[in-house]
């Protein structure tokens, strides 16, 4: 391992130099970058397993980002000084978990009144309503955190072609399960939300179902796909749904 500036060779791999911060007294955060990346994203979930295998006294929680890890623990077992050491020697020799969890396919009835931007996005960028949901549906997409809301998924890999800037004036209300991009991110709504993102379709899966196990169906580090359905089919899928089946499948890279 050797240093080049803000970045370290690893592995013959330049990966960037990781920042421990505290947060508080009751945190530490470790920054490894400041970009949409999949291999800074790949060095979170890496330190992440390691932290988590090795559960260190004082542990409650770890935070995994597009970025960072903040890693939540109890300053009455162990303090910033104590998980400082120990996180210099997890990332000493660090390099990007390369290997993804699951790849779902998840089923999506686009546009009408299941995507009411969907005609409005087209014409932003001089396509028609079935090239945009071609080109949404063609990309494989990378989870590369939960947040803001349980069970918000933030997607990375949205073709550039649409990339649309967020709304300037966001709905107080959007309904769970609606497919949505915002600048160059894409999402699901896990639950009724307010959002300024620009909505693609429906799909009837849920990220999030406290009475179901798992509670949380997707994890940071998988990876999904988007099938087009016709309108037809959703009563079905709901209905699926609604008997507690996940609906989205799981399905090999």
């Amino acid at each position: 391992m050797r240093d080049v500036g803000p970045f370290r060779i690893v592995n013959r791999c330049l990966v960037p130099t990781p920042k421990i911060l505290p947060c508080g007294d009751s945190a530490v955060t470790v920054e490894f970058g400041e970009t949409i990346d999949p291999d800074i994203n790949g060095m979170v979930l890496a330190l992440d397993a390691i932290v988590r295998a090795q559960a260190p006294a004082g542990l409650i929680e770890t935070v995994p980002t597009y970025r960072s890890l903040t890693i939540q623990f109890d300053p009455a077992t162990t303090d910033f000084d104590a998980l400082t050491g120990l996180l210099g020697d997890a990332t000493k020799d660090l390099a990007p978990r390369r290997a993804v969890g699951r790849r779902w396919r998840v089923p999506v009835v686009y546009g009408g009144e299941y995507g009411i931007d969907l005609d409005e996005v087209a014409g932003l960028h001089g396509l028609t309503p079935s090239q945009v949901i071609e080109i949404h549906s063609s990309a494989v997409y990378r989870i590369y955190m939960i947040g803001f809301l349980p069970g918000f998924t933030y997607l990375g890999g949205l073709d550039r072609r649409i990339a649309t800037s967020r709304r300037l004036h966001p709905r107080a209300k959007i309904p769970a399960g609606t497919i949505m991009i915002g600048g160059e991110q894409a999402g699901i709504a896990p639950m009724d939300m307010p959002s300024g993102w620009h909505n693609l379709g429906l799909t009837p899966v849920r990220p999030y179902a406290p009475g179901r196990d798992p509670v949380f169906l997707f994890a940071a580090g998988d990876e999904i796909v988007f099938e087009p359905v016709d309108a037809s089919r959703w009563e079905a899928l709901e209905k699926a749904v609604r008997a507690g089946e996940p609906v989205a499948e799981e399905v090999r890279p």
